[in-house]
């Protein structure tokens, strides 16, 4: 039979398992899922529209101002319990296709290294009216005319008024 040391040293090892396991992150998995292709590497000037469906599949994303280039973007990132989401790795390939749009071009890759932070702009876009306080909020419908609900307690049922 084990000694009480021998059953104390298992479980304090077990507990300490059990509290390394819980500090591991969570990380996951986003955008387009690569399972047997990888769109840097199977995808090659001269390929026919077709053929990059038939490897890849749809795009993420096309562009906006130019339907013949397409992105196929993923990117992982890692959560500790109570922290916020920090993304770890990012690949953005591009695909250019010709003006015709039939053949690729050019096929490039941007890493999480080429991305750029971009802090928003903090002004506000101006609105009609004005800002109220928290007082006038309050008290601003004070002795205004409450408004009549009994339409909407049947609404099937509406008279025309003439």
């Amino acid at each position: 039979m084990p000694s009480f040391k021998t059953v104390a040293l298992l479980s304090a090892a077990a507990g300490l398992m059990v509290l390394a396991s819980a500090c591991a992150p969570t990380v996951s998995h986003s955008g387009y899922l690569a399972y047997d292709a990888l769109p840097s590497k199977d995808i090659k000037v001269g390929d026919t529209k077709a053929t990059v469906l038939d490897k890849l599949g749809d795009p993420s994303q096309t562009s906006a101002y130019k339907p013949t280039e397409w992105y196929y973007i993923d990117q992982t990132s890692q959560k500790m319990t109570y922290k916020q989401a920090r993304v770890t790795a990012r690949n953005v390939t591009v695909i250019n296709f010709d003006p015709t749009g039939q053949t690729v071009e050019e096929v490039k890759t941007l890493y999480l290294a080429d991305g750029r932070d971009l802090t928003p702009n903090q002004n506000k876009t101006p609105t009609r009216g004005r800002s109220l306080t928290a007082l006038e909020q309050v008290l601003g419908t004070v002795g205004q005319q409450r408004i009549d609900n009994s339409s909407d307690t049947n609404p099937g049922n509406r008279r025309r008024r003439e």
